[in-house]
């Protein structure tokens, strides 16, 4: 893993993703490795030659950044983050997520976090403090196999459901994100979520080749089928709502 400490010149930037108005990237590039991660379309603007998954950009001066940034922001809802885990290993060095969550909790700005790492426990005491926040989990699959082969060095999938559980009981706002969905089953899937989140969000996957290869070679030709995301993606919804857990179908 090639990593390097770059000076940004930006951490605050507007998205036009639906419900936010910021978002904060601290670092660029992710150790967790997912086969299937749409963000590897970022080295057409960093100029990295390592594949997507093989780099790490920490982004040092994103504290200072940000809290300069603030001082002229309009009020919106922040997302952390959208190109990158804030909770990425790394972070337990560096501590840029955490630093950012102290500026954005002084001026009480709104927060989204999606990530698939429990290191965000770590800051569940300033997740307290904040009068609006939500911590979700990126669960694409309840197969631990399936994770391996699509998410080789991310954290397991009975971690994230401990630490869905661990925010709950702390009443903090969580979330599912069933995106990319790969195979799996909706029954099982909705019972390991069952009392953890107050709300879903699922996505299919427009597979790149690459990712279409690797399907293949382990004989899950079946799940590329758009019967697939049909089918499994509407019997989530339904099981998710007969629970009262309202469901957001991204596609």
């Amino acid at each position: 893993m090639k990593v390097s400490e770059i000076f940004s010149k930006s951490i605050l930037t507007k998205t036009a993703i639906s419900g936010f108005e910021y978002c904060i990237n601290p670092y660029v590039g992710c150790s967790h490795g997912c086969r299937y991660c749409y963000a590897g379309f970022m080295k057409r603007f960093t100029g990295h030659l390592e594949p997507w998954g093989e780099f790490i950009d920490v982004k040092v001066n994103a504290p200072y950044l940000l809290r300069k940034q603030l001082k002229r922001a309009k009020r919106g809802i922040v997302a952390l983050s959208t190109v990158t885990d804030a909770y990425q290993p790394l972070e337990k060095t560096y501590q840029l997520t955490r630093k950012c969550l102290e500026i954005l909790l002084d001026g009480q700005f709104s927060v989204n976090i999606l990530t698939r790492s429990p290191l965000c426990l770590r800051d569940i005491n300033l997740f307290r403090q904040f009068k609006k926040i939500e911590v979700g989990f990126s669960i694409t699959t309840h197969d631990e196999n399936i994770k391996k082969i699509f998410e080789p060095r991310s954290p397991s999938i009975q971690s994230r459901i401990e630490a869905l559980r661990t925010l709950h009981q702390e009443n903090i706002e969580t979330y599912a994100f069933i995106g990319p969905m790969l195979p799996l089953d909706p029954q099982k899937m909705v019972a390991m979520l069952e009392g953890l989140i107050d709300e879903v969000l699922i996505d299919r996957m427009n597979y790149p080749n690459k990712v279409k290869a690797i399907y293949r070679r382990v004989n899950l030709d079946q799940y590329l089928e758009d019967d697939y995301f049909h089918f499994a993606g509407m019997e989530l919804k339904e099981r998710f709502e007969k629970m009262g857990i309202p469901v957001s179908m991204v596609f």
